[in-house]
């Protein structure tokens, strides 16, 4: 075999896995476009929250936080606000106690984001344990510590066959064909094109596509220090970004594996429901994109070997949570890989286990 691990996908997932696994053995991950990231990966809010999603997801986010905190530069204080009409209690009381956020008064809502509109918002909650993210940062860390440690990684690399090898795999790729014992399944929103051309039954992932906008600070206003806030019920969110805010609808749109882009009609929604909340209207954008979320069947992330393909490993469905969960999820993966004990208890191992699909 060339290699003991093939990697396909060069998102976060595929790189921060390529870098724990490097130092046991041979390992080469191919990407299909020309730079890492360029997908979901490449688009992401870039927030570290690590109480958002479900209880699994909670679990590696958490288990996240010794290395976010200790890599130099890689956070930054945020801070996370939920917004809520008269209307909207039920869902803001659910979102305050799921992310372990303390109510607060408009009043002093508005010392800290003073575009709050005070004839719609009625409730406020705020917290400071959410940060932002230098993705680039975290991903090329990555990428240097895979490298360093001899791993191979090949861009511009789409895989175009994946047959069984003797005990192994061989992928067939534009830059050619390579052997390797175990395939690991990194590619976001084609985990189950991959998995279909490897001969492996699909666990039925799905991509939703999310898009943004990036839109002028609000009266011109410093907003350098403004909270992400979201709408209660996840309805919208905003976030300051490089001087601009960008702010996105949120949906979660069925849509098939591509290089997405925002949808008009859905973003003129989002940014209307923004616009709701707040004294300030839009004008104009600077720019807008969207990136795909994909999910399994119960929307938490898939890691482990397939139950029924020796050799095939999954490391997908990690939604919107890829970053905030990645120093974990792809040490754990890294453990089972290498058949080493994880700290990560085993009843959430069990839970991200492809078998649950069985």
């Amino acid at each position: 075999m060339d290699y003991d691990f093939l990697i396909i996908g060069g998102g976060i997932a595929g790189v921060s896995c390529a870098a724990r696994l490097a130092s046991a053995g041979k390992v080469l991950l191919v990407e299909a476009e020309a730079n890492l990231a360029h997908h979901a990966s490449g688009r992401s809010a870039a927030l570290y929250e690590p109480r958002y999603g479900l209880g699994p997801v909670v679990a590696l986010s958490l288990a996240s936080s010794e290395y976010f905190h200790s890599a130099p530069d890689v956070l930054s204080p945020r801070g996370m606000m939920i917004v809520a009409k008269a209307n909207e209690r039920a869902a803001f009381d659910a979102d305050s106690a799921g992310m372990a956020l303390e109510q607060i008064s408009l009043e002093q809502a508005r010392q800290i984001v003073p575009i709050l509109n005070p004839e719609t918002v009625a409730h406020v909650a705020l917290a400071d344990h959410a940060w932002d993210i230098d993705t680039d940062l975290l991903l090329q860390g990555f990428a240097r510590q895979a490298r360093s440690h001899g791993a191979e990684i090949v861009t511009k690399a789409e895989v175009l066959a994946i047959d069984r090898d003797g005990a192994g795999w061989r992928v067939t790729t534009q830059q050619g064909a390579f052997t390797a014992r175990v395939v690991i399944n990194a590619s976001g929103a084609w985990a189950d094109v991959v998995a279909g051309m490897a001969g492996v039954t699909p666990l039925g992932f799905t991509p939703l596509r999310r898009s943004m906008a990036r839109i002028p600070a609000p009266g011109g206003l410093d907003i350098s220090r403004w909270p992400m806030i979201f709408g209660a019920g996840e309805t919208w969110y905003s976030k300051p970004d490089a001087g601009a805010l960008i702010v996105s609808p949120a949906e979660e749109d069925l849509t098939t594996p591509h290089d997405a882009f925002a949808d008009d009609m859905v973003l003129a929604e989002g940014l209307a429901r923004y616009e709701e909340m707040v004294t300030e209207p839009v004008t104009r954008m600077l720019a807008n994109w969207a990136g795909l979320r994909t999910f399994s069947p119960d929307r938490v992330p898939v890691i482990g070997f397939d139950a029924q393909a020796p050799g095939f490993f999954w490391l997908a469905g990690q939604g919107g949570y890829g970053f905030q969960s990645a120093p974990a999820a792809s040490q754990l993966a890294a453990d089972l890989l290498t058949d080493t004990a994880s700290v990560i208890e085993a009843d959430v191992i069990a839970a991200l286990a492809p078998s649950r699909f069985a």
